[in-house]
């Protein structure tokens, strides 16, 4: 993920202001990357921390499956006939609510990992298949705080509570040969503030002009990609997509040998976004 701060004004009414691309889950870092067998450095593999959120709104969906048994075979003394059994429902372990909001574990709604591809290097120190929850996110963000001055640490906290934080998910994939890693990451909060985060992204990293335009995502119209400054020359490249998918806000990183297979990455992220779709994600 690209670098993030969040600071406070001391306005009347304060909030807190992202300095580059918005991660609402705190600053987020390059950390030190493991090279891969081909001797590459591929994922910049990011850390959760300060400020973030994701609302604990989880309503079940559920898809009725109707199964009758074979009648019994009439006997010769026309014997009652067996009521056949009620219907049975199986509701679905996850999914979307026609308003947006998602329920289920978020390892469910991440995209499995494709043919092709296999689990990548660990994100940060969160391994590459995980789902982190409010309370880990929580005491995390409370341990970072601690290096600030008071004041503008609860002024944070008041932020973090008013996301309505439910939970972080986390997957990385690479591709059979090495030359591409992906992270993607589901951040569930609260909808309206899920709009203003990804709403931000799209204009920083459109209009600073820090930023080179990355591919468009084909029928997801709130997804943006761009990619990282890089000299012409540079040997690996860098690429993050985001997008906002009712309570989730999704954010893709793509790194690997220049130039990136942009094809293979805007497939990817589609079939994640279709996999949020509402109403009715499922497997």
């Amino acid at each position: 993920m690209s670098d993030s701060t969040v600071t406070v004004t001391e306005a009347a009414d304060p909030a807190p202001v992202p300095v580059g691309p918005f991660e609402p889950f705190g600053p987020v870092g390059p950390v030190e990357r493991t090279p891969a067998p081909t001797g590459r450095r591929l994922l910049r593999a990011t850390g959760a921390t300060v400020a973030a959120a994701l609302v604990g709104v989880v309503i079940g969906v559920g898809v009725i499956e109707t199964r009758y048994d074979d009648p019994a075979p009439a006997s010769a003394a026309a014997a009652p006939t067996a009521a056949a059994p009620a219907p049975t429902a199986t509701p679905t372990p996850f999914g979307a609510k026609a308003n947006g909001n998602h329920f289920g574990s978020l390892r469910d709604l991440l995209l499995p990992v494709p043919a092709g591809y296999a689990l990548g290097p660990d994100d940060g120190g969160y391994g590459n298949d995980v789902e982190l929850s409010a309370d880990q996110l929580s005491a995390e963000m409370d341990s970072d705080l601690q290096q600030i001055p008071k004041e503008k640490r609860d002024k944070l906290r008041q932020y973090w509570e008013g996301l309505h934080v439910k939970a972080t998910g986390v997957r990385t994939y690479k591709t059979g040969t090495d030359d591409l890693v992906i992270g993607l990451r589901l951040r569930q909060f609260n909808q309206q503030e899920v709009q203003k985060a990804n709403e931000y992204t799209a204009v920083f990293t459109g209009d600073t002009g820090l930023f080179r335009i990355g591919p468009g995502i084909p029928g997801h119209p709130e997804a943006h990609c761009y990619l990282m400054p890089a000299p012409p020359s540079a040997p690996i490249d860098y690429l993050e997509c985001s997008a906002a998918e009712g309570d989730l806000l999704v954010i893709m990183s793509a790194e690997g040998a220049a130039p990136l297979p942009k094809d293979k990455i805007v497939t990817l992220f589609s079939q994640q976004l279709d996999r949020l779709a509402s109403p009715g994600a499922s497997a």
